[in-house]
């Protein structure tokens, strides 16, 4: 693969420590570290500590669906103009069950989704809300998503999710990270276990 982003990063092989550790434990599952984990090398502490703050966010156990999840990520990474965490999400998606065409449809206005489903056009939309205009965020916009079935703990799960790719994508923004994802790095990305 070739390396496009702006710094300089550490390889698999040149790793050891607590970086060369971080590095093993995505891999265990993925087969190689990701690229995106790959950014922070420079910087052991953040490697692992980004791995353990994505399983943390993936690993609640709120009542919100994978779908609802991956929509409300995807929506965010596209707004973002990031392309990098896009293509995961919608391979994701993809395997949720959505067609290419339902896709491209959120892909041409991520702000505006508009789905046979009331709940899910809710959740993106607040997703949209979040990511392009934190500071209008009030408490009625949570009372629109609780009048959807949306508990304290679905709400607090929703936020993560989109506060998590907003922060992800600006990093690969950031740093040059635009290549897209295969399908098998979009869904084994995330390690396999804790570790402690």
């Amino acid at each position: 693969m070739g390396r496009v982003v702006w710094i300089r990063t550490i390889s698999w092989e040149d790793s050891e420590g607590d970086l060369r550790a971080a590095y093993d434990w995505q891999a265990s599952r993925l087969g190689a570290p990701a690229e995106f984990t790959m950014l922070g090398s420079l910087y052991p502490p953040i490697v692992e500590e980004r791995l353990r703050l994505y399983r943390a966010v993936e690993g609640c156990p709120s009542a919100l669906t994978a779908e609802e999840r991956l929509l409300a990520a995807f929506v965010t990474s596209l707004l973002n103009g990031t392309t990098h965490c896009a293509s995961g999400l919608r391979h994701r998606l993809l395997d949720e069950g959505w067609t290419l065409a339902a896709l491209e449809a959120v892909a041409a206005d991520p702000a505006n989704v508009r789905t046979s489903d009331p709940r899910l056009d809710t959740i993106a939309a607040h997703a949209a809300l979040l990511t392009t205009q934190p500071h209008a965020v009030t408490a009625p916009d949570l009372d629109a998503l609780r009048a959807c079935g949306l508990g304290d703990l679905e709400l607090l799960d929703l936020n993560n999710v989109v506060a998590y790719y907003n922060y992800i994508n600006r990093v690969a923004n950031g740093l040059g990270l635009t290549s897209p994802l295969t399908p098998h790095d979009a869904r084994h990305a995330l390690p396999a276990d804790a570790r402690t």
